[in-house]
């Protein structure tokens, strides 16, 4: 059994690859073939139509980490990493988006005092709030996926339950999508993204504790729903901006998505890890939280200025130096502080007693 502090080097590189995906996606295909960007790429496009799929990477990322993350700890502890995560970067990715937005967005987009502060929340989607930038709708999908994953710090995580409950888990998903099982209950199923979040936890199991005949069976299970959904869910894309998607590149993505990630749960991918990967996972969430509508609208405001791949590639350079600043002068001395601040001060005076012991 594999110590649960044991860093994955790997999934840091994976999960910025997912975030470039996204973005090439978003500044190549979806912004100007949406409307959102004056600036086109047909050439780009070609390939960068599928980047969609990084989040699909992402879903199954988390499934992974969050149950690696959660494991041996309680409720409190479970809901104080999640917020020190989470909130600190997206807060300044809401208020610069929505500076941005105000002062050069030129009726691009449209935000309210009320909206931002609805956005705050990370819950706007309960109130039917539209986001201040289209990439938050996926956190809405994360904060339900943790709901999950609190319930298992409550009851007590056991290699036993979590199988039980993955199996569970899917057998709803699949009951969602065949009707048999009411509309309203995929508020928290996800089945459109399920199979992710439940392959990922899978493979920390696998990570865990080594091969079983459930987890070699409820890992192919899970891809052949994903390839399903992922095929309907490219359709539905394609119908959106126009274009028609090859259904065999989206079948071998979602397999090779699949296959990396139980490459690493089985540590073949070791010998690519390296220490500095862990700076380019650190990137990836203030990365994905300040791209989009802040390139569409800097795309249309001097797209017709500069060559486009000039553009292009300099935007890019530009969104992750200001991820990194994020990450630098934001997420990392702000956090320790909110931990601070969320944990009880029952042992206070052994500490301070110890500190004040004469040093040898």
């Amino acid at each position: 059994m594999r110590n649960r502090t044991d860093r994955l080097y790997e999934i840091d590189g994976l999960r910025l690859l997912a975030a470039l995906c996204v973005v090439f996606f978003h500044y190549t295909f979806s912004g100007w073939a949406g409307g959102a960007s004056r600036v086109s790429f047909p050439a780009e496009s070609a390939w960068s139509r599928y980047g969609y799929l990084g989040v699909d990477l992402f879903f199954m990322i988390s499934g992974f980490v969050v149950l690696m993350s959660a494991w041996g700890r309680g409720p409190r502890q479970f809901v104080v990493s999640r917020a020190v995560r989470l909130y600190p970067a997206y807060w300044v990715g809401i208020a610069v988006t929505a500076l941005v937005t105000v002062t050069l967005g030129a009726g691009l987009y449209t935000i309210s005092p009320g909206s931002v502060l609805a956005n705050l929340t990370m819950f706007q989607a309960v109130a039917d709030v539209p986001n201040v930038d289209v990439v938050y709708w996926t956190l809405w999908a994360e904060m339900r996926f943790y709901l999950l994953i609190l319930v298992f710090t409550w009851i007590g995580m056991t290699r036993a339950r979590v199988t039980a409950a993955l199996w569970g888990w899917l057998a709803v998903t699949i009951a969602v999508e065949l009707g048999i099982v009411p509309g309203i209950a995929d508020l928290v199923v996800q089945s459109e993204f399920a199979h992710y979040f439940i392959a990922g936890m899978a493979l920390f199991m696998l990570y865990r504790f080594g091969p079983t005949w459930q987890i070699a069976l409820l890992v192919p299970l899970c891809l052949g729903n994903a390839v399903y959904r992922a095929i309907g869910y490219a359709d539905a894309v394609g119908r959106r901006y126009s274009v028609e998607y090859d259904h065999a590149i989206i079948v071998a993505l979602v397999v090779v998505i699949f296959l990396v990630m139980t490459l690493i749960a089985l540590r073949v991918t070791r010998p690519l890890a390296r220490p500095w990967l862990v700076t380019a996972g650190a990137l990836t969430y203030p990365l994905y939280l300040l791209h989009a509508h802040i390139g569409f609208i800097l795309f249309d405001r001097i797209g017709d200025q500069l060559n486009r791949h000039v553009l292009l590639y300099g935007l890019i350079v530009l969104m992750c130096a200001a991820a990194y600043a994020v990450h630098r002068f934001v997420e990392r001395p702000v956090a320790p502080f909110l931990k601070r601040l969320a944990t009880p001060r029952r042992d206070a005076e052994p500490t301070v007693v110890a500190v004040r012991q004469p040093q040898t």
